[in-house]
């Protein structure tokens, strides 16, 4: 199943897009997440928490779900 997550801005970060998402509770946890969980983001595997994301990237996490960014 793919979910839709609404920004404000035009871009987030992906650390910040795994706070929004309720994934980690706090920034600190990013680097633990992205170290434990195969992160793809438009099919190309990215591990850095400030990777910028924009409208209609899609970021795949293997085993938790499929997300795209929407306005």
């Amino acid at each position: 199943m793919e979910n839709e997550v609404k920004i404000d801005t035009d871009t987030i970060t992906l650390g910040q897009f795994l706070k929004l998402t309720d994934l980690i509770s706090s920034g600190g946890m990013a680097k633990w997440f992205l170290s434990e969980y195969e992160v793809w983001i438009n099919g190309e595997q990215d591990q850095r928490r400030g990777r910028k994301l924009k409208i209609h990237d899609k970021i795949e996490i293997k085993g938790i779900g499929s997300f795209t960014i929407v306005h």
